[in-house]
């Protein structure tokens, strides 16, 4: 069997709830505005999943539309990963269900939870598992509903979230010019304590969330930045090398403050989080698709990924989409 040099990623594709959120509608459920939630996030509004709307339902709507894109069936995916911090139910994993209701029935279905990094570290492991010849097509899944555990009589976190769902397709390369180039993980359980979700219900949300939000702030510059330049020198490349940075979509200032310590000019930053907000482990692929949508990212271009998440957790990728 030849080795596998190369796994490519294709077909990216989302799905956002119908139900939209605007600034103005939360001002009328706790003290804020407008004005503040854009100054100091950048986010403008955020899709909402209804009641009986699950992490797994928004989870396949992306799936479909990626199999669509790909033009292959569901027969043909032999893995599907899902990263989710927000599943329906602690057991089973939301792949299974996923798999069941795609029918998917070749493949082998398991959830990771790497918060916010989770998409980065779907990557990491779905190209592993083409690379290792232990799967031919991965669909890889970032999905949340965050609605469903946010607090929203906190206005210091319910302004931050959004649900919805991001998924590709991870299989062999067949050509340079569309690969995964590198990923590269890492973690600091010390702090812990900065994003916790929490099992206790609170204000009849499924979970209590609770964040040290000045120190995530800085967190996420340093472990971001820092993991940027790490990736760009094991592989001998620069920040010029590189057509588009597509960060977590947390916080605008987060990504300007990214930018300039990597010296990135900001207008080559794809940013997204202002029609959506933060979809913890679906944003960088949701970031990628409006940034095709919208034609600043074409074909063959060179992506660098990055994100931090709970645990804490982060990572970044290089790309060639």
């Amino acid at each position: 069997m030849n080795k596998i040099l190369h796994s490519r990623m294709s077909g990216i594709a989302t799905y956002l709830p119908e139900k939209i959120l605007t600034n103005d509608d939360l001002a009328k459920i706790v003290d804020t505005n407008n004005e503040w939630i854009v100054t100091r996030t950048g986010i403008e509004r955020r899709h909402i999943a209804e009641d009986n709307e699950y992490t797994y339902d928004l989870a396949t709507k992306s799936a479909l539309k990626t199999l669509q894109a790909e033009n292959i069936s569901a027969s043909d995916i032999d893995c599907i990963i899902v990263s989710t911090t927000t599943p329906k139910d602690k057991c089973p994993a939301t792949a299974v269900k996923v798999q069941s209701l795609l029918g998917a029935k070749n493949a082998f279905a398991f959830d990771i939870q790497a918060a916010c990094s989770g998409f980065v570290y779907g990557l990491s492991i779905a190209d592993s598992f083409i690379k290792s010849g232990q799967a031919k097509n991965v669909l890889l899944i970032g999905a949340e509903t965050m609605s469903k555990v946010t607090d929203w009589a906190d206005r210091s976190t319910c302004v931050l979230f959004g649900d919805g769902a991001g998924s590709c397709i991870v299989s062999e390369a067949i050509d340079d010019e569309h690969k995964v180039i590198a990923t590269k993980l890492y973690s600091d359980g010390n702090r812990y304590d900065q994003i916790v979700i929490h099992n206790s219900e609170k204000n009849n949300c499924r979970g209590h969330m609770t964040m040290s939000g000045s120190e995530v702030f800085k967190s996420a510059i340093r472990c971001m930045a820092e993991s940027v330049n790490d990736i760009l020198t094991e592989n001998n490349m620069t920040i010029d090398d590189v057509d588009w940075i597509i960060p977590h979509q947390a916080n605008a200032r987060i990504i300007k403050s990214l930018c300039e310590q990597n010296n990135f000019p900001a207008d080559k930053a794809i940013v997204s989080l202002q029609e959506h907000a933060n979809t913890s482990s679906a944003t960088i692929p949701m970031a990628i698709d409006c940034g095709i949508k919208s034609g600043k990212i074409k074909d063959g271009n060179m992506l660098l990924l990055t994100a931090m998440g709970a645990g804490l957790t982060w990572g970044s990728a290089i790309v060639k989409l």
